[in-house]
């Protein structure tokens, strides 16, 4: 980690490179502002498909090195762990070096990780290289601060949603494809195909995305305030995994635990001390900045769960659910939903724009709440199931992800525009997994009463995922 840096006036050689971002009549519209999205739209498919393609792999990863299908659990979690931390670190950092020298960078380190990855000899350094891909993860915050930066206010939040809907993969066919390129040509072709995909978003950034830092951003990086927070990210990952897996209450967990509460209070007294901080913790206390990312933390614990987990076993279960082969399971109740985002996400941002952002996020995040009731009250249906799962596709996928994402930018402090939008990405992860881990233990009983309990819980932190969005402050400008 860099030595930390006087928090001072920029120097001469960078206040000369700012920019003065242009007011909104000037901003890009038609044809150049398509140009703009569709770069951006290149750089967080190479981040997503490192994502999703390399899933249907793992087996076969864990079986040309060698090893137990276990073994290859740190493939996707050391590639999420750097996602995690380099959101919010890369993302504040774009602030001071610019927003197309962030990018690049990004896309330069997942480069260098996926050539590791295509030639590693042994899964240790196929790992590393994984670590290296997983900071491509920021792509995703700086194409939403790009977009708000360039773009006219009328197309900004259907260009979101655009981005936001390759959240979820692309219409479930990302998976397919990395599993039959597996097959036939071996798991290494996957990362070939990031790999140029990488190249051409290089490529199409360095001449499309503009040069030059924002306007209004003093003094130079906060690097003790990014070096707290990597450290948090990284003890709260592992305790919810390792506390998952040996107990709440075993040694390994509450030293983590420790971990994290030190981390964290090390991380807000730093950023009350720092005159230009990674964020101020007067805004970690607003409305602006708590109510997103606490919304964001539940919402994705109480869907992803129901999604991704609980309905995945429900489905495949001979005993206590409906008996599915895995392929079968994932073309129902997967391809659906992440097919109706791929459409609905950009109507979502459109509508955003007109009637409001807040307003459309407490629809999507009450509509994923009414969806995810419909799967706890009828689990033994599996059309009722179905149905439920296919229209979170329009309000989890589209309103929910759009909204969020959005509202992450349009709230940032002035002074740090990156910086919730960074920290709310890593909130994605962190989300995920703790979902995961609560409902765990109630899915595995493998029976009709277990996962209704856990669907159940799922509705419990959904429920309070709705109350925590009523408190998030409307952007300017816009009246509720």
């Amino acid at each position: 980690m860099n030595a930390p840096t006087p928090a001072t006036a920029a120097p001469p050689a960078q206040a000369a490179a700012a920019v003065v971002l242009p007011d909104d009549a000037a901003k890009l519209s038609g044809r150049r502002a398509a140009l703009l999205i569709s770069t951006l739209l290149l750089g967080v498919l190479s981040f997503q498909l490192n994502a999703s393609m390399v899933t249907p792999a793992l087996p076969q990863i864990a079986a040309d090195f060698g090893r137990g299908a276990e073994s290859t659990a740190p493939v996707q979690s050391m590639f999420f762990l750097a996602g995690a931390i380099a959101g919010p670190v890369i993302g504040r950092w774009s602030d001071f070096i610019g927003r197309r020298a962030a990018l690049l960078m990004v896309l330069g380190i997942m480069g260098a990780g996926t050539i590791l990855c295509i030639t590693a000899p042994t899964l240790e350094l196929l790992i590393a290289g994984r670590f290296l891909q997983g900071v491509s993860s920021a792509v995703f915050a700086l194409a939403y601060i790009v977009l708000s930066e360039n773009l006219q206010a009328k197309v900004f939040g259907t260009s979101v949603g655009i981005i936001a809907a390759i959240n979820g993969g692309i219409g479930g066919v990302d998976g397919w494809v990395g599993g039959l390129l597996a097959e036939t040509l071996g798991f290494r072709s996957i990362f070939v195909v990031v790999l140029a995909l990488t190249v051409i978003s290089a490529a199409c950034i360095l001449r499309i995305v503009p040069a030059g830092r924002p306007q209004g951003v003093r003094g130079a990086m906060d690097w003790w305030g990014a070096g707290s927070l990597s450290l948090f990210l990284v003890f709260i990952t592992y305790f919810v995994s390792d506390g998952s897996a040996a107990g709440w209450t075993s040694p390994t967990a509450l030293a983590l635990l420790a971990g994290t509460i030190a981390s964290f209070a090390a991380f807000w007294l730093i950023e009350k001390r720092r005159s230009h901080p990674l964020i101020a913790v007067h805004h970690l206390r607003s409305r602006q900045v708590w109510p997103v990312i606490t919304t964001t933390v539940l919402t994705l614990a109480g869907i992803f769960a129901i999604i991704n987990f609980t309905v995945v076993l429900l489905s495949q279960d001979h005993d206590g659910g409906f008996g599915l082969s895995a392929s079968v399971s994932a073309l129902l109740f997967l391809t659906p939903a992440a097919l109706i985002g791929v459409f609905a996400a950009p109507l979502a941002g459109w509508l955003a724009d007109r009637r409001g952002w807040i307003k459309t996020l407490r629809v999507g995040t009450g509509m994923s709440l009414a969806c995810a009731i419909a799967a706890a009250m009828f689990s033994t249906s599996q059309l009722a199931v179905l149905i439920a799962v296919a229209a979170l596709g329009i309000f989890y996928n589209g309103l929910f992800l759009t909204a969020i994402n959005g509202l992450s930018v349009l709230l940032s402090p002035k002074e740090a525009p990156a910086a919730l939008p960074g920290i709310n990405g890593a909130s994605f992860g962190i989300g995920a997994s703790l979902g995961v881990v609560l409902v765990a233990p109630f899915a595995a009983q493998a029976t009709a009463a277990g996962y209704a309990t856990a669907l159940w819980i799922s509705v419990g932190i959904t429920a309070a995922a709705f109350i925590v969005s009523l408190f998030v402050a409307a952007p300017k400008g816009e009246t509720l």
